[in-house]
């Protein structure tokens, strides 16, 4: 149920971004920095949250301490939208619209969060030549690239974009060998 809540109100919130960047280039995408900031100070405000939710708290309270707290400091269709998720009880779900509307926001712009596992740290140049190549082989514009180091590994490294993972660690090719020995002995 709740990933139906966060689809059906985050492709409404991505629309209404669609439709501004229809009207003017780029006001899609402040929309959006607007809602992700405005989703960073509420989870600095957890006391906040909790208000939002609490069901001792009647929704005309909450309602008119949204008003004070947001009406003519966010656009009008944010405040709109934070209003209607208090309306309908909904308020406990904006952090996962919030992330629906920030994958459809990548879809749009062609961009790929990819996750880079390496065996020890990768220098800056390195890192510069792994996202030109993912680039050069994938059907993005551009990555948000997201590096870990693992000593496990050995060497090589793992790339994950999506569900979709390429392992070319040292750790990986021993495991596949240790595999063909075993069944080599076995049979």
């Amino acid at each position: 149920m709740a990933k139906l809540v966060s689809k059906t109100y985050g492709e409404a919130l991505f629309q209404i971004a669609m439709e501004k960047e229809e009207k003017t280039a780029g006001a899609g995408e402040e929309f959006f920095a607007e809602l992700t900031a405005l989703q960073g100070i509420l989870k600095e405000n957890p006391k906040f949250y909790d208000l939002m939710i609490h069901p001792g708290i009647a929704k005309t309270e909450k309602l008119s301490v949204m008003q004070k707290v947001f009406e003519g400091k966010t656009s009008p269709e944010l405040y709109e939208f934070l209003r209607l998720l208090v309306e309908k009880d909904r308020y406990r779900d904006l952090d996962d619209i919030v992330e629906y509307v920030d994958d459809a926001m990548k879809a749009w712009k062609k961009m790929a969060e990819t996750y880079v596992t390496t065996a020890v740290e990768l220098t800056d140049l390195q890192k510069k030549q792994v996202e030109a190549r993912i680039l050069a082989t994938a059907p993005f514009q551009s990555l948000e690239m997201h590096y870990t180091v693992d000593p496990s590994l050995i060497g090589g490294m793992v790339i994950r974009i999506g569900d979709r993972v390429v392992d070319s660690s040292v750790k990986r090719k021993l495991d596949d060998l240790t595999k063909q020995l075993l069944q080599i002995q076995l049979g």
